[in-house]
C-alpha cells in the first residue's frame, strides 16, 4: 500500500492533503467551541503523535545533531500553524482564513522562484484578500486576520522545513518525530484550554478522528508530494487550497461567501498559479540515504 501511494502523481498527493486539511479543519469547529482553539490544535497533535507512534517506532538513535534544527523548528511551526489558524477560523469564516493564510507560503515561493517578477504576486493576492475582509464595511475580525497571519508565516516554515525532512526521513517517520515537538510547544497554550473547557466524551472522540486525517493522513501525504517537487510547482497547486477552504466552509459549516468574496477568492488563487513557474523536483538523495520504517506488509509481523 506505502509503495502504491508513493508511486501516484505527487500532485494527486498534494490536492488529496489540502481536501483532507480543508475537511479536518471544518470539523475542528465544534471541538473549538468546548475546549477552544489552542486546546483542539493540541488535541489533535496529540492523539497525531499517538497514532503515528502505533504506525512507525521513531528510531532516535537515527537522529544525528544536523537534523536536530529542522525538526523543531518543523515540529513548532506546525503545532502553532494549527494553533493560529483555529484561533482565526474561531473569528472568521475558514475560506477568507486560509485565503489569509496564504499569504505566508505565497511570499516564500516568490521569494525562492528565479523568477523575481513573482514577488509582484503576493501584492495582488493581498488585494484578493481586502476583498475578502471588505474593511470598508466595517466587517473586518482585526484579531481573526492577525492569527491568520500568523499562522501564514507557520506555513510558509512548514513548507520549507517539511520538505528538508522529508528528504532525511520517511513520510511517517519524519512526523512520528515532528508531530510530538508540536504536541510539547503547544502544550502551555492548549492545555490550559482543555482543563478550563467541556471536555466531554464526544468532544475526544472528535479530536481523534479528526487527528487520524490531519495530521497523520494529511502532512504525510504532503511530505510525500514535496520529496517530488520543487517549491515554486508545489506553490502553484497550493494556490487552490482557498477554494478548498471556501468549498469546505459551504458543505460542513453552511457559510456562504458572497460575490465580492467570490471574487477576492479568485483573485488570490490566479495571483499564487501565476506567481510559481516549475515542474517535478527530482529526488535530492538516493533511496538508501532516507531513513525509512516501512509499515511491515503482514500485520503480525513484528517491526524492527
Amino acid at each position: 500500500m506505502r509503495r502504491r501511494i508513493a508511486s501516484l502523481p505527487p500532485w494527486t498527493l498534494a490536492v488529496a492533503a489540502m481536501l483532507s486539511i480543508q475537511f479536518a479543519n471544518a470539523l475542528s469547529v465544534g471541538v473549538l467551541r468546548e475546549v477552544g482553539p489552542a486546546g483542539t490544535a493540541w488535541l489533535r497533535m496529540c492523539f497525531g503523535a499517538a497514532f503515528l507512534w502505533m504506525i512507525a517506532r521513531p528510531q532516535f538513535s537515527s537522529i544525528s545533531r544536523k537534523d536536530l534544527p529542522a525538526l523543531l523548528i518543523l515540529g513548532v511551526a506546525t503545532g502553532f500553524m494549527t494553533t493560529f489558524f483555529l484561533g482565526a477560523v474561531q473569528r472568521i469564516d475558514l475560506g477568507t482564513a486560509v485565503a489569509i493564510e496564504f499569504l505566508g507560503p505565497l511570499a516564500v515561493a516568490g521569494i525562492m522562484s528565479k523568477n523575481r517578477a513573482a514577488l509582484l504576486w503576493p501584492g495582488l493576492a493581498l488585494c484578493g484578500v481586502v476583498l475578502l475582509t471588505e474593511p470598508w464595511a466595517g466587517k473586518i475580525d482585526l484579531a481573526g486576520v492577525g492569527l491568520a497571519l500568523l499562522s501564514g508565516v507557520c506555513w510558509g516554515l512548514y513548507n520549507v522545513y517539511t520538505q528538508r525532512v522529508g528528504d532525511r526521513f520517511s513520510g511517517i517517520s519524519g512526523l512520528s518525530l515532528t508531530i510530538p515537538i508540536a504536541a510539547i510547544a503547544t502544550a502551555p497554550v492548549g492545555l490550559p484550554q482543555v482543563i478550563h473547557g467541556n471536555l466531554l466524551w464526544w468532544v475526544l472522540l472528535a479530536a481523534a478522528g479528526i487527528a487520524l486525517i490531519t495530521p497523520v493522513i494529511a502532512f504525510g501525504l504532503e511530505m510525500l508530494a514535496l520529496r517530488r517537487m520543487n517549491h515554486t510547482a508545489f506553490g502553484t497547486l497550493l494556490s487552490i487550497e482557498p477554494a478548498f477552504g471556501v468549498l469546505m466552509g459551504l458543505l460542513v459549516l453552511g457559510q456562504s461567501p458572497a460575490a465580492l468574496q467570490l471574487l477576492g477568492i479568485a483573485i488570490v488563487v490566479t495571483a499564487g498559479a501565476a506567481a510559481q513557474r516549475g515542474g517535478a523536483r527530482a529526488d535530492p538523495q538516493g533511496p538508501e540515504e532516507i531513513i525509512e520504517h516501512p509499515i511491515p506488509e503482514n500485520p503480525t509481523q513484528e517491526r524492527g
